[in-house]
């Protein structure tokens, strides 16, 4: 468990980057195709170099453990609970509600998680499981969903199976436990440059990060559903990571490090792939876009503040 020193060291480095970033783009030196750019580099280049070199040396026997099962249920719970309460409140069905319950439930893990894992428990690897279960299970099972309701008439189970395959973050994870599994010794002149690109994930991605929140529009009067945003929000900041707390300790018998690396990645905020997901099939594109930023404003006190609860 890290010292309440290591704590607040590590949640102000990313609150210095990531203000560092939105002063660049308030800056106007860079406009917000500096933020996208930054983006792509990070989620075809450096995050996958960084997943594959870390996982290459990790406990890969944990990986599918104990941390899989709570990210599972706890963001499938979280989505139930969306669907089943809050959304008839609302008047949501089909595409809209499953939109509705994804922005409260699939986590940012790539953008935010590795450097907020990085930064405050010393680990990489620890968002490991809710990356695999997300890219691997809950995407495709909520894309085939959301195909099937929104009758696009082209469904193709293929496409749907194939999507984490096409996955660069996804791919670096599997490759990376492979070279692990399998004990393949990779030479230096390998090693040491994917190193090198891995170590550039985190200050990217908060930068870019940064730079995107500077006139960020949300919560637009006459088309946002302002109060399913709230709810919404507030069940992916408290209850999503709540759940986790649950499962982990008295489902899994997690505890210290464990417990807290759990309820850490399930206070995660609303990834941008909900946005994307709405976005292709046309549903309720408003609340996956401000559930998005609302939950990124809000995560570091939010996460800070269970950490110290935990510690």
């Amino acid at each position: 468990m890290p010292a309440l020193t290591e704590i607040f060291t590590g949640f102000g480095s990313v609150a210095v980057l990531i203000i560092v970033g939105w002063l660049f783009g308030r800056s106007e030196i860079v406009d917000k195709r500096a933020s996208f750019t930054l983006n792509m580099v990070v989620f075809w280049i450096a995050m996958p170099c960084m997943l594959a070199h870390t996982l290459a040396t990790a406990d890969s026997a944990s990986i599918f453990g104990s941390a899989f099962g709570v990210a599972a249920l706890s963001a499938l719970g979280t989505a139930a609970f969306y669907r089943i309460f809050v959304a008839p409140m609302f008047k949501q069905r089909g595409a809209d509600a499953v939109v509705g319950a994804m922005s409260t439930s699939y986590n940012n893990v790539a953008n935010l998680g590795v450097p907020i894992a990085v930064a405050v428990l010393h680990d990489a690897t620890a968002v490991v499981p809710a990356l695999i279960f997300q890219i691997a299970f809950y995407a495709p099972a909520s894309m085939t969903v959301l195909e099937i309701l929104t009758n696009r008439g082209h469904f193709r189970p293929r496409n749907v199976i194939m999507a984490p395959l096409k996955n660069p973050i996804f791919l670096a994870a599997m490759v990376g436990l492979a070279v692990n599994a399998f004990a393949i010794e990779v030479p230096q002149f390998v090693a040491h440059p994917v190193g090198l690109l891995g170590q550039a994930a985190v200050p990217m991605a908060l930068l870019a990060f940064g730079i995107s929140l500077h006139g960020m529009p949300f919560m637009e009067a006459g088309r946002s559903p302002r109060r399913a945003v709230v709810v919404a929000s507030m069940l992916k900041l408290f209850l999503h990571p709540a759940l986790a707390l649950l499962f982990g300790h008295f489902v899994f018998g997690l505890n210290g490090h464990a417990l807290l690396a759990a309820v850490i990645i399930a206070g995660l905020p609303t990834a941008q792939n909900v946005y994307t997901f709405a976005s292709r099939f046309g549903r309720n594109l408003e609340q996956a876009r401000d559930c998005g930023v609302i939950t990124t404003i809000a995560c570091l006190p939010t996460v800070l503040l269970f950490t110290l609860l935990l510690s």
